[in-house]
């Protein structure tokens, strides 16, 4: 093979050479980019559950929404959820006639709460708020529904028995609040709600909170629905 022969070969393979290296490169940006949006895209939803003490975002099942409204059927007027998340709980509360509100503190999904509410066609009838439940009033809701934990219901009690009006309704989705009695609870498992008559926990003595509860440890920001 002559010089020139030889001289050709080498300046192919090294712009050969060059090529897979330079679409090396943009695969590997185009991988990362794509993992960089996903991040940013879930790190509003998932990066709340990595603080100290969180209500994690976990979506209402549809069990859970059908055991809510049921509980609430003889029901009407002003609805809050406690924790709105998705604003599942909302939406469908508006569809059945009321005047539904949720609470939350991450903003990114008071605003996608907005806009499905706004595709459902209920955005008229319900409302989206940007807030920590214990920097709330519930005196002007009439109907109640939280998705807690263990441990903020037992203060979450003192909040609401002090706020709400007599002829408000309580329900309580996966776990029961630890000194009212229920009404009557329906479902099973996760899916149980409890539900509680203001009239009744308001006669009850306001009992001390014992536990490290206070208002600052606690984020609605992940919640359920």
């Amino acid at each position: 093979m002559s010089e020139e022969e030889l001289f050709t070969e080498s300046a192919g393979q090294s712009i050969e050479s060059k090529s897979r290296s330079r679409l090396g490169l943009i695969v590997t940006g185009l991988v990362g980019g794509s993992l960089v949006a996903l991040y940013a895209g879930a790190a509003p939803f998932v990066a709340p559950a990595l603080r100290k003490i969180c209500l994690p975002f976990v979506p209402a099942t549809t069990t859970q929404v059908e055991n809510v409204l049921n509980a609430l059927r003889t029901r009407s007027g002003t609805l809050v959820d406690i924790g709105s998340g998705d604003g599942r709980i909302v939406i469908a509360a508006a569809k059945r006639g009321f005047l539904a509100s949720g609470f939350e503190l991450n903003p990114w999904l008071v605003w996608y709460s907005r806009y499905k509410a706004w595709r459902h066609g209920v955005h008229r009838s319900t409302s989206f708020h940007i807030s920590d439940l214990w920097k709330v009033s519930f005196a002007q809701y009439s109907n109640v529904v939280i998705f807690g934990v263990p441990q903020m219901m037992d203060k979450l009690e003192l909040k609401l028995q002090s706020e709400l009006p007599s002829s408000a309704k309580v329900v309580a989705c996966r776990f029961p609040f630890p000194n009212w009695v229920p009404e009557h609870s329906a479902g099973e498992g996760v899916d149980t709600v409890w539900v509680y008559n203001a009239k009744s926990f308001q006669s009850l003595p306001h009992h001390r909170v014992t536990k490290k509860t206070a208002s600052d440890n606690w984020d609605i920001a992940e919640s359920h629905t």
